[in-house]
C-alpha cells in the first residue's frame, strides 16, 4: 500500500496539481492585496465614501444589512484572477501551437511521393 501511494504521489499530474494549488494560494494573496491596497482606494476616492470598500453597506433595517462593498471586493478579485488565468492559458496555447507546428514538418519521403504523383498526373494529361 505504501509503494502504491508513493507511485500515486510521484505521478506528474499529481505533482503539477500540488504546485498549482500552492501557487494559486500565493496568487490569491497577491490579488487580494492588489485589490485592497491599490484598487479599492481609487474606487473609494471616486465614491467619496470610506477608505475601504469592505465598509460600504446598505442598511435596510437593524437586522437586514447588505454589505455590497465586500461583494465588490470579491468581484474585483475574481475579475483580476480570471484575467490573469486567461492570459496564462493564452500564452501556454501559443507556445504549444508553435511547438506542434515545428513537429509537423513534412516527411521527405512524402514530399518525394507527392512529386512523383504530380509528375504521373502531368504525364496522363499530356
Amino acid at each position: 500500500m505504501l509503494s502504491e501511494f508513493k507511485t500515486f504521489i510521484m505521478r506528474g499530474n499529481v505533482l503539477d496539481l500540488a504546485v498549482g494549488v500552492i501557487i494559486g494560494g500565493a496568487f490569491t494573496g497577491i490579488v487580494k492585496s492588489l485589490t485592497n491596497n491599490l484598487i479599492s482606494p481609487v474606487i473609494t476616492f471616486f465614491t467619496g465614501g470610506t477608505s475601504d470598500l469592505q465598509n460600504l453597506k446598505l442598511v435596510v433595517t437593524k437586522e437586514l444589512t447588505f454589505k455590497y462593498g465586500a461583494f465588490l471586493n470579491d468581484v474585483i478579485n475574481f475579475l483580476i484572477t480570471a484575467f490573469v488565468v486567461f492570459l496564462l492559458v493564452k500564452f501556454v496555447n501559443r507556445i504549444l501551437r508553435t511547438n506542434k507546428k515545428e513537429e509537423v514538418k513534412a516527411n521527405p519521403e512524402l514530399e518525394v511521393l507527392a512529386e512523383i504523383r504530380d509528375l504521373l498526373e502531368a504525364q496522363k494529361k499530356a
